[in-house]
């Protein structure tokens, strides 16, 4: 009896001992290990009892899939596309502005002569000029011309006037008044408005815009 007791606990031994000798083993699995003693299965997984990319351990602790999130970092990289295209042109060449003056063809008569101008009368802002030296001589008024100052004097008799470059303003005989336009230096001529010229000469004025002619009468 007691030898049967004893061949039965030796053959259990046995066989423990077989089945453990003949199962797979997780820790037997060879490859490198990391810092925590496992490593990620790449390589015939299924023979050892695991699934591609299973992490497990190789010093009995057991395999066990890795339950941590792995986050890829995808750096975007940004081009910056300038789309301003400095180019070196060369400045073209500005066209001269076209005058805001231009020859009027005004016929002028002055007690019924008709005068004859060495610079053509004018039409600017839709106002008539007229050279100032050839009127005033026509009408037989004399004109002193102050440079520094842009002066003009007109008199004759007890008729004065004084005009003044880029100024709408004109004295008659000391009482300012607005003109239509300003006297201008058009080409080296002093130009005056004709009506303001015959009126600080006290002459009257008829234009004719039939014929284009400006009739100025005076005693």
């Amino acid at each position: 009896m007691r030898r049967t007791k004893r061949s039965f606990c030796a053959g259990a031994i046995a066989a423990v001992l077989l089945l453990t000798g003949s199962a797979p083993s997780v820790s037997a699995h060879p490859g490198r290990t990391d810092a925590n003693g496992g490593h990620t299965c790449r390589t015939n997984c299924e023979k050892w009892g695991l699934e591609y990319g299973e992490y497990h351990y190789h010093n009995g602790g057991g395999a066990g899939k890795s339950n941590s999130s792995k986050s890829k970092s995808k750096t975007t990289t940004t081009k910056s596309k300038s789309t301003t295209k400095s180019k070196s042109t060369t400045p073209s060449k500005a066209k001269p502005a076209a005058p805001a003056y231009a020859k009027s063809g005004l016929v002028v008569y002055v007690n019924g002569a008709k005068l004859s101008f060495d610079s053509a009368p004018l039409i600017y802002e839709n106002t008539n000029l007229l050279p100032l030296r050839e009127i005033a001589e026509a009408m037989g008024a004399s004109v002193t011309w102050d440079k520094q100052g842009g002066t003009i004097t007109v008199e004759k008799e007890d008729r004065l006037m004084i005009l003044k470059l880029g100024s709408k303003t004109v004295h008659y005989n000391g009482k300012a008044e607005a003109a239509s336009a300003a006297p201008k230096v058009i080409q080296g001529t002093t130009y005056v408005p004709a009506q303001v010229f015959a009126r600080g000469l006290g002459a009257a004025v008829a234009y004719n815009s039939s014929t284009n002619t400006l009739d100025i009468t005076y005693e």
